[in-house]
């Protein structure tokens, strides 16, 4: 009896501990449009911790997805977004557009476009998104240009990616 005891404590307690552990992750997703000479972007974030950061940046309160959600809220994500990330394309620094956002489920999609780019040989990307609300925040950037698919994950101790095709 003691030693099912024993076994069970040795069990369920990891299982516990892991199941109120809370993730800290967004996904940045850069595809090279040839055909529209663009590249096309979608980062993805938990809409609780996206929510917290500008709630506390900006001093507002966002109330995503209620009755009492910020009628402008695109403006304050907007400005988020272009404190938080920066790209280069080949050695220029890049002015994304900020085309929307979407909600599902729990995340919350921006979707983003730079233009007038006619080739891709090398991309950087800072990005600071929940770095400084979250101290265990990872960011997960993956890029396809033409064929070539790079990815890699950046935390608070390093914000900056270099893609090179």
């Amino acid at each position: 009896m003691k030693f099912k005891k024993t076994l069970l404590l040795l069990v369920f307690i990891p299982l516990l501990s892991f199941s109120a552990h809370k993730y800290y992750l967004s996904l940045t997703q850069i595809k090279y449009k040839s055909e529209a000479k663009s590249l096309q972007i979608i980062i993805n974030v938990f809409m609780d911790d996206i929510e917290t950061a500008l709630n506390k940046d900006y001093k507002i309160d966002l109330q995503l997805t209620t009755k009492k959600e910020l009628k402008n809220n695109d403006v304050y994500f907007e400005k988020y977004l272009k404190d938080k990330l920066e790209f280069k394309v080949d050695n220029k620094i890049q002015k994304f557009n900020y085309i929307g956002k979407e909600y599902e489920g729990d995340l919350v999609f921006f979707y983003l476009e730079i233009e007038n780019i006619t080739e891709v040989s090398k991309i950087e990307v800072s990005n600071k998104i929940l770095i400084n609300h979250f101290p265990e925040q990872q960011n997960l950037v993956k890029s396809k240009v033409g064929n070539k698919n790079k990815s890699v994950l950046l935390s608070k101790e390093e914000t900056l990616a270099i893609l090179n095709y």
